[in-house]
């Protein structure tokens, strides 16, 4: 190795932890923000118990037989709801907070303000979604218990390290979801529902409310390769059946290249937005 190139890597790396040094500040004031607002937690407790209320009710109209089985046992309606409502409100919120980050530092004035910063573009896109990335999470399990404890749910404990490996492949896919319609909404303004769309179809054919083997078989070929039904039948795989690490890795298998795409498609497409945005010097507009 030649020595500029010896010089270049230490140079790199101290890059690298300077700029990973700032993710906590915006972690810090996003948490500021949440503490500030108490009362859309307690709104968003208030909402989760009044769908598992509703779909309580509607377990008692649903046959059993169409339910799927989990370690040899049929589950109950209940359980096999409770896991598909609390991981699409997980979805809707990371996609939701990611693709709106950006657009929430234009409307307060700080996104250009941070972008004159010496701090990479790659730094703002992960800082503005970081502290969601680490709650969002945290707060649908501490839901799932809630509701498991308040309607008597049998969730398998040895299988909740596992279910939170395959919802590590997942997330990433989600936030390259953020990631693209973040850059439409840079670019077009308020033009990001592309992505919104796109992850409505998603969560349709993602078998969160009902079983996926009661839709025609053309589209249930179509499900089989969606993220969204990977990831939230692996969960329920992992915490009905308490499979372990063996049985969900072919499905953290499918989701990494799957999240990698989508990932690498979102920081791709909001570099280009953000250089073109840059040219035009419209950073400020929103």
């Amino acid at each position: 190795m030649s020595p500029a190139a010896t010089a270049e890597a230490p140079g790199r790396l101290t890059v690298i932890v300077r700029e990973a040094a700032k993710i906590p500040a915006f972690v810090r004031r996003d948490l500021m923000v949440a503490l500030s607002y108490r009362g859309a937690f307690a709104m968003d407790v208030l909402n989760l118990a009044g769908q598992a209320v509703m779909f309580w009710f509607i377990g008692k109209m649903v046959d059993p037989a169409t339910l799927p089985t989990y370690g040899g046992s049929r589950t109950t309606y209940m359980e096999f709801v409770a896991i598909g409502m609390v991981l699409s409100l997980v979805i809707a919120l990371l996609l939701q907070r990611v693709a709106t980050a950006v657009r929430q530092e234009q409307m307060i004035g700080t996104f250009e303000s941070l972008l004159t910063t010496p701090t990479a573009a790659a730094t703002v896109q992960v800082g503005s979604a970081a502290f969601d990335l680490l709650y969002v999470p945290l707060r649908a399990a501490m839901f799932l218990l809630i509701i498991a404890v308040g309607f008597g749910l049998d969730f398998a404990v040895s299988g909740v390290l596992p279910a939170l490996s395959v919802m590590a492949a997942f997330v990433p896919f989600v936030w390259g979801l953020g990631l693209l319609s973040a850059a439409a909404m840079l670019t077009f303004r308020r033009g990001g529902g592309g992505a919104l769309i796109g992850a409505t179809v998603l969560g349709l054919l993602s078998g969160a409310y009902f079983p996926l083997d009661l839709l025609p078989g053309w589209l249930q070929d179509i499900a089989a390769l969606n993220p969204v039904a990977i990831a939230i039948d692996g969960v329920r795989q992992a915490l009905l059946s308490g499979d372990g690490w063996a049985s969900l890795s072919p499905k953290v298998l499918l989701l990494v290249p799957m999240a990698a795409a989508s990932l690498t498609a979102g920081v791709a497409a909001f570099r280009l937005a953000l250089a073109r945005e840059r040219r035009n010097g419209t950073l400020g507009l929103y």
